[in-house]
């Protein structure tokens, strides 16, 4: 048995618009929309009464996809508020960008904050941490030279 591919990564969202909007700014395309509930969807996710609407974006190369997920019911009441980039689980997606600057300015007109700094990493790539929606860190690169 062997992996194919990474189809995709899918983060939940509260404000499916906002996180919608400060992806395409950074640059991904909005491939699909869909509302899923039934049972079906409530076996996938161990839940019941699933009710969510779901955003589909890719890369403009079309190798990689994000989907973005809002959850109508069931509720969810845990609000731990944001975890910082060292707690485990999934902290942040990198995206290499042709100009960080740009792209930064666009995230940050959609809410975007900067995490730490933006640094020349050994000469080899700028990086910076971007906050976003729903606590999504985005981390941007681009390669120097």
């Amino acid at each position: 048995m062997t992996v194919q591919r990474l189809e995709h990564i899918g983060v939940v969202v509260d404000d499916l618009a906002a996180a919608t909007a400060f992806f395409v700014a950074l640059g991904l395309e909005v491939e699909g929309e869909a509302s899923v509930e039934g049972r079906l969807v409530d076996r996938i996710n161990g839940l019941e009464g699933v009710r969510a609407d779901i955003v589909m974006l890719r890369t403009p190369d079309d190798s990689s996809k994000l989907e973005l997920a809002k959850y109508h019911s069931p509720a969810y009441d845990g609000d731990d508020g944001p975890a910082p980039p060292n707690s485990p689980g999934i902290r942040h997606i990198l995206f290499l960008v042709d100009d960080i600057e740009a792209s930064l300015a666009g995230l940050r007109a959609h809410g975007g904050e900067l995490v730490g700094e933006l640094v020349n990493y050994e000469n080899s790539y700028w990086l910076c941490y971007v906050r976003g929606p729903a606590g999504i860190i985005v981390e941007l690169a681009e390669k120097i030279g």
